[in-house]
């Protein structure tokens, strides 16, 4: 994250016509979804991040369509309210749903016995930790404390998460779809399905997958291949593919380690490559390009590793 005197606020100050009830209700689930916190009755901020940003825009022009008025505006300080009040805000709302979700995670070891925990109430409540990490913008400390205790949950099944070996030639020629602003998950598995799987593979962004489309989705919610059990998305697709290649499995521990931040196997190579990526994001490079430079890494470091 930005160093604290560095940082640059985006604030989207709202207007709903009062009749408007149902439009008024979807906004506010919206907003409340982005991790922006609301510090006057029809202001919201988020810290000026081009993800944040791209949301920010998306949300105003879908209040002027339900016949709001929206204004999107950056600020580099805001009177009353310096930045180490914001990030505590910040902190304190994601320590809120951190709190919750712990008494879900403790709720359901209670409920039931650790051989009948289905895997996919465990996906479940890892799909609720990584959304709240996604608006986790300035690393709020209660986090470690439900990451802890999902670890302690995973250790207590019995065996590893069942997965059923797919073949490549079913998957070749395909487009794949993820999420946009492309991170070390996403890029590494996009280099693993180009390399390993479907080399002619197609890759498309969108925040949810079209019901339209004839996609093959991954990291994302309800993705065909995303986090599963302990596992990163680079990691479910070697177990579902079955790739047995020596230097793709230190690289999904690497993959593993920066995208989780669980130091399971004390890999630290992929975090600086994650930084980069983050870094070619703040300067605005498109999803494309971050991609094509992200692959020459994993190429590399592929090649490296091949060799020693």
């Amino acid at each position: 994250m930005m160093v604290k005197n560095k940082l640059t606020w985006l604030l989207l100050l709202v207007r709903l016509p009062a009749t408007h009830k149902a439009e008024r209700v979807a906004i506010w689930r919206k907003l409340k979804k982005t991790g922006a916190i609301q510090i006057q009755t029809s202001t919201y901020i988020l810290p000026d991040e081009p993800s944040c940003y791209e949301t920010f825009q998306w949300l105003t022009q879908q209040i002027r369509d339900a016949g709001g008025d929206a204004t999107l505006v950056r600020a580099r300080q805001i009177e009353g309210l310096s930045n180490e009040k914001l990030i505590g805000t910040f902190n304190a709302a994601r320590a809120k749903e951190y709190g919750a979700l712990r008494q879900l995670v403790g709720s359901i070891a209670e409920r039931r016995s650790p051989k009948s925990n289905s895997a996919g109430s465990f996906d479940r409540v890892r799909k609720q930790f990584r959304d709240i990490r996604q608006t986790d913008f300035f690393k709020c400390p209660r986090a470690q404390d439900v990451e802890t205790l999902l670890r302690k949950m995973d250790t207590r099944r019995t065996g590893e998460a069942d997965f059923t070996k797919i073949k490549a030639r079913d998957y070749r020629n395909k487009s794949w779809i993820t999420r946009p602003r492309p991170e070390i998950d996403r890029v590494g598995s996009a280099w693993l399905i180009r390399k390993f799987i479907d080399p002619r593979a197609k890759f498309i962004f969108a925040k949810t997958i079209p019901a339209s489309r004839r996609v093959v989705s991954f990291d994302m919610l309800d993705a065909d291949f995303t986090h599963r059990g302990g596992d990163c998305t680079f990691e479910t697709l070697i177990r579902s593919f079955g790739i047995r290649d020596n230097a793709v499995h230190k690289i999904g521990e690497m993959v593993h380690d920066a995208d989780l931040d669980d130091e399971k196997y004390k890999r630290l190579e992929c975090i600086g490559i994650d930084r980069v990526l983050k870094g070619w994001a703040r300067e605005g490079l498109s999803d494309q390009e971050i991609l094509r430079r992200g692959w020459q890494c994993f190429d590399a470091l592929y090649t490296f590793l091949l060799r020693v």
